[in-house]
């Protein structure tokens, strides 16, 4: 048994070597190409090939490591619900619909990678179909993963056959409409055949039904990827007939232009998150805000914006710096329901400042310009962070909350411990704002920075400690990446059967009224955040709104805003918000209390997101 952990630990350690290798090349390739191009006045070639295959790479690894660690993004909100006496045979019904999906992925995959490429195709030295063979070995790789864990499961010889049964018919129907498209059937036996027949005959028969089932998964608990990747495998397969497109889609989207400054921002957020960067800016802000009334509510807020801005995952905030603020703000006299209101609504605050990950995917998905949303995104910011701020000076004025007295010399020496961690957002915002970097070098430069930060400055990560950073992150950039792949896949299929241009035509038939329309977007933005992350949520429902912008004459750089201020506030809505869950596990209390805690606050930001709807002008003064 021993020996058996300490090989799945070598494993586990030789994966995550491989993804700290690529994040550190992503990062490094385009450092040295503003180098050799600020020098040379040239650059690395295929270096942008190169990145993008990086990418392609991070996330199926990254994906299988959340797969392994039963970390991808999912929705459970049903799970709680299912007795306990049916709670393993729910998981294996997720599980084997989990299986039979990805072993579609891998077939599909293989077909796509011999059709759209040829053996000469080249990335530098690099065959583009060794490249890309990454997805059908992480497919069947992350099926396995979850066959092997079934098995391992304490049930009898019984279950564990009926399970492989189910997963073998699961999968082979599954897999039929791949091989029917794409081999001679002839060269088949003929029993494989009639079975193939069969199921392609049937799938438009049970589309329906097979779609129902999978998203009863996705309540239940499989991973949000799956639900998505397999319905729109399931509704090409029978309108188009041809499932590769699926793995073509999900290429393109993995390999484009933008994608890369997901991983680096991402991986940039983990390292502050895991050193003592924490600890160094709560003091900084502590002292610098902590003189005044309010100010010490005023510095947990901030430093929440400041985390939440270069993670993009509002959980990290919390997790990271949550349980360190609570003792704070309690040592400083504010009452329990108060510090764990404005805790859970300050953990994703920053969303809309730059270099923010949701206005990054945000662009890319809307097809507008980073630098244009990310100046339309600031005063939206401010106008939530001052919403929270003025709650905080009002209720220390109302419970004589003790403040500090001004001390310049506290001040400097909290500024000299966190100097470099300050420097940051500088950093990475006027490097992309002056032009002389894009957003990925920006984020690369980031990247870079805050290693040699926290390596050689403050020498709080080694090696090890930076293979256990990417372990955590690995994950969440796997789980983002992944989804926006299937969910570019589901964008094609809607595109091609028209659906966003039959949503408008419907919705603007029945509602004239552009204020009458807003009200609705608003209320619906908000539960969907409530039900998902906003990483899914951009990529699925950015494609549906955007002709809805057009039809109502709304400024498509103001439509994002709106967008991103109500998923913001979706991570606050009772009963599923993301925040409410981890502000529960962090503070360790329970989700009523959690739940009555922020209620003051959830209207409070509600106020601004209504005031950032129906005033343009705070997201567009300075849009041109």
């Amino acid at each position: 048994m021993n020996t058996e952990i300490d090989r799945k630990n070598k494993f586990e350690y030789f994966v995550n070597t491989i993804i700290t290798i690529l994040i550190v090349l992503l990062a490094a390739i385009p450092i040295l190409e503003v180098i050799i191009r600020f020098f040379f006045k040239s650059g690395i070639t295929a270096s942008h090939a190169m990145m993008r295959h990086i990418v392609l790479w991070i996330a199926l690894v990254g994906s299988y490591v959340a797969t392994a660690n039963g970390r991808h993004l999912a929705m459970e909100a049903g799970k709680k619900y299912i007795p306990e006496k049916f709670q393993k045979a729910t998981s294996s019904f997720c599980k084997a619909i989990e299986i039979s999906i990805l072993m579609a992925f891998f077939t599909a995959s293989i077909f796509f990678i011999f059709i759209a490429f040829d053996a000469s195709d080249r990335v530098g030295y690099l065959s583009t179909r060794f490249l890309t063979a990454i997805m059908p070995i992480c497919f069947l790789g992350m099926a396995l993963n979850q066959i092997i864990n079934e098995l391992k499961k304490d049930s009898s010889f019984e279950k564990k056959v009926g399970f492989l049964l189910a997963v073998i018919l699961l999968g082979a129907f599954f897999v039929a409409p791949s091989l029917y498209s794409n081999v001679d059937t002839n060269n088949l036996p003929g029993f494989i055949n009639k079975l193939m027949d069969i199921s392609v005959a049937l799938m438009p028969v049970i589309q329906t039904p097979l779609i129902v089932l999978l998203i009863i998964s996705g309540i239940l608990g499989a991973p949000i990827f799956i639900v998505l990747g397999g319905i729109t495998y399931i509704l090409i397969s029978v309108s188009i007939g041809y499932t590769p497109i699926v793995m073509n889609e999900f290429y393109v989207a993995l390999t484009g232009n933008m994608i890369p400054a997901i991983p680096l921002f991402t991986i940039t957020g983990f390292i502050l998150s895991e050193s003592q960067a924490g600890k160094r800016l709560i003091e900084f802000f502590k002292e610098s805000f902590g003189w005044f009334p309010g100010g010490i509510i005023i510095a947990a807020v901030l430093i929440s914006a400041f985390f939440t801005t270069f993670t993009g995952a509002s959980g990290v905030t919390i997790l990271a710096v949550g349980g360190l603020l609570y003792i704070i703000l309690e040592k400083y006299g504010v009452d329990k329901k108060f510090r764990t209101g404005i805790l859970t609504s300050s953990g994703s605050i920053g969303l809309l400042f730059p270099p923010s990950l949701p206005i990054i995917l945000y662009a890319i998905t809307a097809n507008l310009d980073i630098k244009t949303l990310f100046v339309a995104g600031i005063f939206p910011g401010v106008l939530i962070v001052l919403s929270l701020s003025i709650t905080g000076i009002w209720y220390t004025q109302k419970h004589k909350i003790q403040y500090e007295k001004v001390n310049i010399f506290n001040i400097l020496k909290s500024i000299k411990k966190c100097f470099w961690e300050l420097l940051l957002p500088f950093i990475v915002l006027i490097s992309f704002f002056s032009g002389r970097a894009t957003i990925i070098e920006a984020g690369a430069i980031a990247v870079i920075y805050i290693l040699i930060v926290e390596v050689f400055i403050h020498k709080e990560i080694d090696f090890k400690k930076l293979i256990a950073v990417v372990k955590k992150s690995a994950p969440v950039i796997g789980g983002i990446l992944i989804i926006l792949g299937m969910s570019k896949a589901f964008s094609f299929y809607m595109i091609d059967e028209m659906i966003p241009q039959r949503l408008s035509e419907w919705i603007s038939s029945r509602i004239t009224s552009k204020i009458l329309f807003l009200i609705l977007l608003n209320i619906m933005l908000i539960i969907a955040g409530c039900f998902m992350d906003i990483f899914s949520a951009t990529l699925i429902l950015v494609p549906l709104i955007l002709p809805l912008g057009e039809v109502y004459n709304i400024h498509p750089v103001h439509l994002g805003i709106i967008f991103l201020a109500n998923l913001e506030l979706g991570y606050l809505t009772p009963p599923v918000g993301l925040n409410i869950f981890l502000a529960s596990y962090r503070f360790e209390q329970p989700l009523e209390k959690i739940y009555l805690s922020i209620v003051p606050f959830f209207f409070i930001m509600l106020v601004a997101v209504i005031l950032i709807t129906f005033i343009p002008a705070i997201s567009l003064m300075f849009v041109s």
